[in-house]
């Protein structure tokens, strides 16, 4: 079946190695306040390139903002709503650099969401709900639900069996969120909620745990796009 939302956590992991000791960027729990403040770093103007798990709190209410650089976001927990459209957990959402909305939570939720991170030319808008059956399909030896793909990254859910790589064939970068079991990576358990980005080479020992793993899985040249303006 399709997976179920994850415990609000996100843990970081960056590999480390001779090809890169550092990564683009941290994930980053976030709590968002309740009920009509915009979002801080929009208000300020300051440039936002991130990975983050936001917890939106029940009553959450944003006026309407620009993401010049675009927003990805994979509803966790709860409900995102924006545009009079609720989207319960399982939903992806992808708006294109230009792209402008106004959020809101009546229940809260939490979300993983990406700033800042599509090339400027994108134009897709992607709302699909990964909870549906009929988005699945059997590719090889694993099930995928594809998300978005262009000639730059490749992004889809994967669920993986018992020992499973995490990838079929090598990619030049690779992100991943664990949403349900394990990933072994390192001599680590990743469990639910764990995030993964590293470096090209670095791969081939990320494996399932002994139950399997559902995961996010972002592949390809990642971190090609400089910021530009504000969020």
């Amino acid at each position: 079946g399709s997976p179920t939302a994850p415990p609000p956590t996100l843990r970081s992991r960056c590999a480390r190695s001779a090809h890169s000791s550092t990564c683009l960027s941290c994930a980053t729990a976030l709590q968002v306040a309740k009920a009509g403040a915009a979002p801080r770093a929009a208000r300020a103007g300051v440039v936002v390139r991130a990975a983050a798990r936001a917890n939106w709190l029940p009553g959450s209410d944003f006026p309407a903002h620009d993401h010049p650089g675009g927003e990805e976001i994979l509803v966790l927990s709860g409900t995102f709503s924006e545009g009079g459209k609720d989207f319960p957990a399982g939903w992806y959402l992808r708006s294109p650099p230009g792209s402008r909305h106004r959020p809101a939570s009546a229940e809260g939720a939490v979300i993983f969401v990406k700033l800042r991170q599509m090339r400027p030319d994108e134009r897709a808008w992607v709302r699909l709900d990964t909870r549906d059956p009929a988005r699945w399909r059997v590719d090889g030896d694993r099930r995928r639900c594809d998300l978005f793909a262009n000639d730059d990254e490749t992004v889809c859910l994967l669920a993986l069996h018992p020992g499973q790589p995490l990838l079929a064939a090598a990619a030049p970068g690779v992100e991943a969120v664990v949403l349900e079991g394990a990933l072994l990576a390192d001599g680590q358990r990743l469990g639910p909620g764990s995030w993964l980005r590293l470096p090209p080479g670095t791969h081939s020992d990320v494996v399932a745990g002994p139950d399997g793993a559902t995961v996010y899985l972002k592949t390809g040249e990642l971190g090609l796009w400089a910021p530009q303006g504000a969020p």
